[in-house]
């Protein structure tokens, strides 16, 4: 599938409107090393649930821990089941190439470093994380991206999280680098996103990137992004696909259930902890049979309690869709 700009543009904005982003979780043995089997296994399961695009080695993949070889590595695999398309299932019909956007990040000279991996290994386009640790004025967040897309064929997806935050003006300029063709909005300022979507152009794309993501998906489609990321769908598939569904039908009834019964308290259980974000889906997956393993350092995973009480939420989410353990 990988091509021109405007082909992933289309390919990625018919996915957003089919299905939810999946963000896979990146599978480690219990030492901690790569487990390229079982992150084959998941990111098929992954795939199977039909989402409308996959991002393989992003925030949810323990980006920030993996090195080069093993980048590659979780890239081509999912490249390589990508390939395969997605099997029919309930109310879905079979879909062909599930796009790819593979995390790079730190500053531009190492993102382009992965870059290169990414598009060795087949990845259609790239997810540009938040930069390392310091803050940066306008002009420099987007020289960042205009380094970057000098040095890859592959399209960009900008991220803005965390230090990152455009300007309506920044998002003009960013939009006229050849190769930019989005961005993902982690900071949940409508305002601001607002007007961001009223700058760029007519093709370019946005999509919903906040924690838990679905808690504030009206919100977002109210101001014109409507496509989002879901962890849940990390985990829970079954759940993920029921919002998006209720979502798309109007059925606010079903919405608002969801949420208050499972999204909002599971937001309540993630905030506990610092890195819950990540390690929180992990022991989900976990608890769901998914070979993906413990987290890396620096994050940690649950504790018994927190584990107990998110085992008690996996359980009262599925039987809301009525979906099996």
């Amino acid at each position: 599938m990988a091509g021109q700009p405007e082909d992933v543009v289309r390919s990625l904005r018919d996915g957003m409107a089919a299905g939810v982003l999946s963000f896979p979780l990146t599978a480690f043995h219990a030492d901690g090393s790569l487990d390229v089997d079982g992150f084959r296994e998941y990111v098929r399961g992954q795939l199977a649930a039909g989402p409308g695009a996959v991002f393989p080695a992003c925030g949810t993949g323990e980006f920030f821990s993996l090195d080069e070889d093993e980048y590659r590595r979780v890239v081509a695999v999912t490249v390589e089941e990508a390939g395969r398309g997605v099997p029919p299932r309930e109310g879905v019909g079979a879909r062909g190439r599930v796009p790819v956007v593979a995390g790079v990040g730190y500053g531009w000279a190492q993102a382009v470093r992965f870059a290169r991996v990414a598009e060795e290994a087949g990845a259609d386009a790239l997810l540009v994380l938040p930069h390392y640790l310091v803050a940066a004025p306008q002009d420099g967040l987007v020289a960042q991206l205009e380094r970057i897309a000098a040095r890859t064929s592959l399209p960009l997806i900008a991220y803005q999280r965390g230090q990152v935050a455009f300007t309506a003006d920044s998002l003009t300029r960013i939009a006229r680098i050849p190769g930019v063709i989005g961005l993902k909005d982690g900071h949940s300022d409508l305002d601001r996103l607002q007007r961001l979507t009223l700058a760029a152009p007519e093709d370019f794309l946005f999509f919903n990137g906040a924690a838990t993501a679905e808690v504030q998906a009206r919100a977002y489609a109210a101001v014109g992004v409507p496509a989002y990321s879901s962890a849940v769908h990390a985990f829970a598939p079954e759940i993920a696909d029921a919002f998006f569904a209720a979502l798309g039908a109007g059925d606010h009834g079903t919405v608002d259930k969801l949420l208050r019964d499972f999204y909002v308290p599971f937001v309540e259980l993630r905030d506990r902890v610092p890195g819950y974000a990540v390690s929180l889906v992990k022991a989900a997956a976990r608890l769901r049979g998914r070979p993906v393993g413990p987290v890396r350092a620096p994050l940690t995973d649950p504790s018994a309690a927190d584990l107990a009480d998110l085992e008690a939420l996996l359980t009262a989410g599925l039987d809301l869709v009525g979906a099996s353990r």
